[in-house]
């Protein structure tokens, strides 16, 4: 999408949503020239790496075209776009979401066992973060789909500490055009394999997707998703991680939240950490800034090297550790005095978390692409953001700090 198309995306979604009328949104942002940093690459890097899997795409399309084998979807496989009305809303979810039986492709246990993993998850951070806000509680919605699947959305506003945060589950059974599947990855996985050349695939989906606005400008906000994945040509793969997003640098702050993942991931994989915090780096960048979200954290895709048990067992683990990594951050600033022009500088780096979510992040795309529940899917978006006409941080000042890491991917463990 270039940088066009993705503010005509961003002016709409914000026009429906009521985002626009915010008191303090003030001045549309506009692009200024690219400055040179170690970023200008990283850029490059992600664009090529779409432009590879469109192109592997099409290539394995164009050698399948002669060979009508493969598995076709069933005549009930679910249309590309869900629908945004195709959810029915019910006081309380079912004990499962994932269908009785899920198969004979699919990983039922797995699927199952992902899903529960993930509520008992949901349910231990929204307890941890409604007790360390102190003031309000986290309002649920459960939601089903007649042709299965469903989700559980909680949500605190008008917090003590937080302005807004929100959890959501979501499991989806959907189908998506090989080609979509396809150029989603960056490793090229054939996502498609097992299915006739042309066909949609039919797919099953199970994440767990939280943000967390909190009001003070020192209290950094964090976003994590954990997800699983499988395909009816029987591909399957984990993605996820956990990423922060500070407007004032603290290092003992970055230290002990890098430092909790390190430590995640190092009793998985020692490779893990390095591995998936430079992923995290590259995944993260706003790229008509040229300047990245937040100080990043672990990012991981396509991850299905190893048995399955063990990825999940690290995915637990991860999902578990958001608390500990993030909680005794915002403990330590939620009573820091700030300033206006403090606060000021936190509704504008909300602002460039905006033009992340709604241009580049890939589970916004993949959710409005596939007609997914529209209150979830914006249940990232921060309640208040704002742009400033061609603004920069006065030199040597707290705000040029933290936008050189925004800038130059850093070390921190």
């Amino acid at each position: 999408m270039n940088f066009h198309s993705a503010i005509l995306l961003l002016n709409a979604i914000s026009a429906a949503t009521g985002f626009a009328a915010v008191s303090s949104v003030r001045a549309a942002a506009v692009l200024g020239p690219r400055s040179a940093s170690s970023l200008a690459g990283t850029a490059t890097v992600e664009n090529e790496a779409v432009h590879r899997s469109l192109l592997a795409a099409r290539i394995a399309n164009d050698q399948n075209k002669h060979n009508s084998n493969g598995k076709r979807a069933g005549k009930d496989a679910p249309p590309v776009n869900i629908g945004w009305d195709s959810h029915e809303a019910v006081d309380q979810a079912p004990d499962s979401l994932v269908r009785p039986g899920d198969g004979p492709d699919g990983n039922y246990p797995m699927r199952s066992k992902f899903e529960q993993m993930l509520r008992q998850a949901q349910i231990s951070i929204t307890d941890s973060i409604a007790k360390i806000d102190g003031g309000a509680t986290f309002q649920e919605d459960c939601w089903t789909r007649a042709n299965g699947g469903g989700g559980m959305s909680r949500v605190l506003k008008d917090g003590k500490v937080f302005e807004k945060a929100g959890v959501n589950l979501s499991v989806v059974y959907g189908s998506m055009p090989q080609e979509a599947l396809q150029a989603a990855t960056e490793r090229g996985v054939d996502r498609a394999k097992g299915m006739a050349p042309g066909e949609r695939v039919p797919f099953f989906a199970c994440g767990l997707s939280c943000v967390m606005h909190p009001r003070n400008p020192y209290c950094p906000t964090m976003h994590f998703n954990y997800r699983y994945f499988e395909t009816d040509g029987g591909v399957w793969w984990f993605g996820g991680g956990t990423d922060i997003t500070p407007s004032y640098l603290n290092l003992d702050d970055m230290k002990h939240f890098h430092g909790t993942y390190k430590e995640v991931c190092d009793r998985h994989d020692p490779e893990f950490y390095p591995k998936f915090k430079a992923w995290a780096d590259r995944y993260f960048v706003i790229n008509h800034r040229n300047e990245t979200r937040g100080l990043g954290g672990i990012f991981f895709d396509d991850l299905n090297d190893r048995d399955p048990e063990q990825l999940f067992a690290f995915a637990k683990d991860a999902v578990n550790s958001v608390v500990p990594a993030y909680g005794p951050i915002i403990e330590a600033h939620k009573d820091d005095p700030f300033t206006q022009r403090e606060k000021d500088w936190q509704q504008m780096r909300r602002g460039r978390y905006v033009e992340f979510n709604l241009v580049y992040d890939r589970g916004t795309v993949f959710g409005l692409k596939t007609g997914g529940r529209i209150e979830s899917i914006l249940m990232s978006l921060p309640e208040t953001a704002r742009w400033e006409y061609d603004h920069h941080p006065e030199e040597g000042s707290p705000e040029a700090e933290i936008m050189e890491c925004f800038k130059h991917a850093r070390e921190w463990v």
